[in-house]
């Protein structure tokens, strides 16, 4: 498989925004978030995040660094370069009243993904490999995926508001 470019991404997802104009429009941006849609953020052309919902945040959320929804705004720009700059610091939480609402990505790590509608269902495909999944609840009422090979060892593991968020976030 032939690794998708930065414009592939931008013909998936939209042209990518400045820090500038993902700003001003903040709360809208946020919103399609939490509805489903990614947003590319771009920062001095070479820094590129997106702005997710947390479906598209691998593994589990706890743990990684949470943002409130407030000073990511006044601090986007080096938000941006924090996830998306050379020492990979990976996903960062954006919360509002101490939940997590979204999350800013490494755009990068979204070009070996493919995109929405070719997913294959990883919950049923680890299923048929012969593993488990075990839901729980987690901090805050999130439901917890947890994912155990034929051994017993924890393979993957994810989370989601609902049951269907949890099992979305399973990623091998």
């Amino acid at each position: 498989m032939i690794k998708p470019s930065y414009e592939e991404l931008e013909a998936r997802f939209g042209a990518a925004v400045s820090v500038e104009d993902a700003r001003g429009r903040w709360g809208s941006l946020v919103r399609a978030a939490r509805s489903g849609t990614t947003t590319l953020i771009t920062r001095e052309r070479w820094e590129r995040a997106a702005l997710v919902p947390l479906s598209e945040v691998p593994g589990m959320l706890s743990g990684l660094p949470v943002v409130p929804l407030s000073t990511a705004r006044s601090k986007l720009g080096d938000l941006v370069r924090q996830v998306a700059g050379p020492y990979d610091e990976g996903p960062v939480l954006l919360t509002r009243h101490r939940t997590p609402v979204a999350a800013l990505v490494p755009a990068e790590r979204l070009l070996d993904r493919p995109a929405p509608g070719q997913r294959a269902p990883v919950a049923e495909e680890l299923l048929r490999k012969g593993h488990t999944i075990t839901l729980t609840t987690g901090r805050q009422d999130r439901i917890v995926a947890i994912a155990r090979d034929r051994d017993g060892k924890q393979t993957v593991a994810g989370e989601g508001d609902d049951i269907a968020g949890a099992l979305r976030s399973l990623v091998e």
